[in-house]
């Protein structure tokens, strides 16, 4: 039997609940532990000399060292740009000028790049990155852990969250921040007094988080129909998905949300912003506006046509089947390995 890679993952990612960049570190470790037990051996945040691969998941100073003084392949995962911190954290204007920099300059210190969104790699080498060195590998979601559970479960799950049989219940999930499109999320509410609107998520910023006080406002005192539930583990977002009709996710910027596949993993439709982003990588198979009237309209049709639900609903179950587990892992096993021949 051939010696296993030893691959170093570099990760604080799992350390604040709520975050898809988590769920992604968490989704590929579970991965290569268990798909890939035989060819790879998983390391995590260990010394620089026991790996084959190093590979970082996260920005941190001393991911950025340890790549530095590595003599093997180093990998930064892409999860955000520079960008698309916009609307993310609040920092003073200096600060964030520097830290946008020193993403850019973590990026440019690996020596490979693997991004979840093939549309980025254009503005990754206008940021000044090495196109060569990029790859696209999509998240994927595990169906042992997103699945549609059976009616009965629904039910008794619908009685936990407090929701109502014959509520239509609309699930917003992420950090509760301006680029997430919080503010929207409830404006839509208010225009559907009949609908029931759940945002699973908080601030996993804290105060530095993009429009804490107008958005803490919003928390403290929502409209009738909007509850805002707070951070929900992730071993728990399954039922909540179960428990709801639809996911809407009005978000202005993305990489490639995790609670998109995780609903469609569940056959919850989703409604997304229109954003050339979902393009390439939902194949068209989902509702989109532009503004929260549209949002709306659309919630209602969702809500009273029982036809355009259940090919929301059919579209989920396609986008599920393609980003399968064995597909994926696939990707990442000749990744690796063609990083040794090299």
């Amino acid at each position: 039997m051939s010696k296993k890679i030893r691959i170093n993952m570099l990760s604080m990612a799992d350390s604040v609940d709520g975050q898809g960049v988590g769920s992604a570190y968490l989704e590929l470790m579970k991965l290569l532990k268990e798909d890939g037990k035989d060819e790879f051996e998983i390391l995590l945040n260990d010394k620089v000399k026991n790996s084959d691969i190093i590979h970082s998941h996260t920005v941190e100073p001393r991911n950025y060292f340890k790549m530095k003084r590595a003599k093997v392949p180093t990998i930064a995962y892409v999860h955000f740009l520079p960008d698309t911190l916009d609307g993310s954290i609040k920092l003073p204007k200096f600060a964030f000028k520097i830290f946008k920099k020193y993403v850019i300059k973590f990026y440019k210190n690996a020596d490979n790049l693997v991004v979840v969104n093939p549309i980025f790699k254009k503005d990754m080498v206008k940021a000044g990155l090495d196109e060569n060195k990029i790859t696209y590998i999509p998240n994927f979601v595990s169906k042992e852990k997103f699945y549609k559970k059976t009616d009965k479960e629904i039910k008794a799950l619908r009685k936990k969250y407090k929701l109502d049989d014959k509520d239509f219940v609309v699930l917003g999930a992420g950090q509760v921040q301006n680029r997430k499109g919080v503010l929207d999320f409830v404006e839509v509410a208010k225009k559907l007094p009949d609908v029931k609107f759940v945002w699973a998520g908080g601030f996993s910023f804290g105060k530095i988080t993009d429009g804490h006080k107008e958005l803490q406002k919003v928390m403290e005192n929502p409209p009738k129909n909007v509850n805002f539930i707070g951070i929900i583990p992730r071993d728990e977002m399954n039922d909540l998905f179960n428990a709801c009709d639809l996911l809407f996710v009005p978000s202005y910027n993305e990489l490639f949300p995790m609670t998109i596949l995780e609903a469609c993993s569940t056959d919850t439709p989703i409604l997304l912003r229109s954003l050339e982003l979902y393009e390439d990588i939902l194949f068209k198979k989902y509702l989109c506006a532009d503004n929260n009237n549209d949002f709306a309209k659309l919630i209602e049709k969702l809500r009273d046509d029982k036809k355009v639900y259940k090919e929301a609903v059919e579209n989920a179950k396609y986008i599920s089947s393609f980003y399968s587990k064995d597909h994926v892992y696939k990707m990442w096993e000749e990744y690796y390995k063609g990083l040794l021949k090299k």
